[in-house]
């Protein structure tokens, strides 16, 4: 006859359950991405499925640059920094001429400042696309990453006009730019500009407005504006804990100071105030 479970037997088990535990398992998790080789490791301890600890190794992406420049003049060089980032090279390329063109006192024509203006502004919007919608693509959402390639698009195509690429571009020179913009071009960007702002209305109700998002983010990843001052945090994390920061107004370069725009900060940040703030076209600072 078969006897009833009780506590002892409960017991028993748990005591057996504890034996078996041994030490944590040690194990190397990642790169997830081609683009992370040697740039982020994760070290897990785990006790069985149960994940005991997390730590993040932050690695170098080593592209021997310094090496490379060594045997280069300064022109020669903005090809390789287009490599820095090359989902915002337009960016990269600017920070090092501004840096070369201060060290050698060169005047840029103002209209060449215009047009790096505008290709930079729209650098950092097709960026923040990228960014936008690969996040929501890795939270289940498919649609807002098509709607945000299809704007994305529409910059490249502008870029490839002026420059002759679509990624790696070795436009911004020193002294100006590669090559002049026309009206047509021009007219081009006033009309993405135009509808740009009714598609950041669809991806606010698509995403941002999204239950699913905000259930998924909302008090994640809090920091506070101190948090951020002692991490050395910058840009949208920076922004979105509420502290008003950006280099375009309080270090103006180029013609930003003759520029009227809004810094748009957040409360506290979290995940999801990092994507809201990045939203606002032009955040971020070159």
């Amino acid at each position: 006859m078969a006897r009833l479970w009780d506590e002892q037997d409960e017991l028993k088990l748990s005591n057996a359950q504890e034996s078996m535990k041994s030490e944590l398992l040690t194990v190397n998790m990642g790169p997830q991405h081609p683009a992370t080789h040697g740039v982020l490791r994760i070290e897990i301890k785990t006790d069985s499925e149960i994940v005991a600890e997390a730590i993040p190794h932050l690695g170098y992406l080593h592209r021997c640059m310094e090496k490379h420049c060594e045997a280069l003049d300064y022109r020669g060089i903005i090809p390789f920094v287009d490599r820095m980032d090359y989902l915002a090279a337009m960016n990269m390329e600017l920070g090092y001429v501004l840096a070369v063109e201060k060290m050698l006192g060169t005047e840029v024509p103002l209209r060449a400042q215009y047009i790096r203006v505008l290709v930079a502004e729209l650098q950092r919007i097709a960026s923040h696309l990228v960014a936008f919608g690969t996040y929501a693509l890795d939270l289940g959402a498919f649609t807002p990453f098509l709607y945000a390639f299809e704007e994305r698009e529409k910059i490249l195509r502008f870029f490839e006009e002026v420059s002759g690429a679509r990624l790696l571009y070795n436009y911004i020179w020193i002294g100006g730019v590669w090559n002049d913009v026309t009206d047509e071009q021009i007219s081009m960007i006033r009309d993405f500009c135009d509808n740009f702002e009714e598609e950041l209305k669809k991806y606010n109700e698509l995403v941002t407005g999204n239950k699913i998002f905000i259930e998924r983010t909302a008090n994640v990843g809090i920091l506070s504006i101190q948090d951020c001052l002692d991490y050395g945090a910058t840009g949208p994390v920076l922004r979105g804990s509420g502290y008003r920061w950006d280099l375009r107004k309080v270090q103006p370069y180029l013609i930003y100071n003759e520029l009227d725009f809004d810094v748009p900060v957040g409360v506290t940040v979290g995940v999801g105030v990092k994507v809201g703030v990045s939203e606002e076209v032009g955040v971020g600072e070159t």
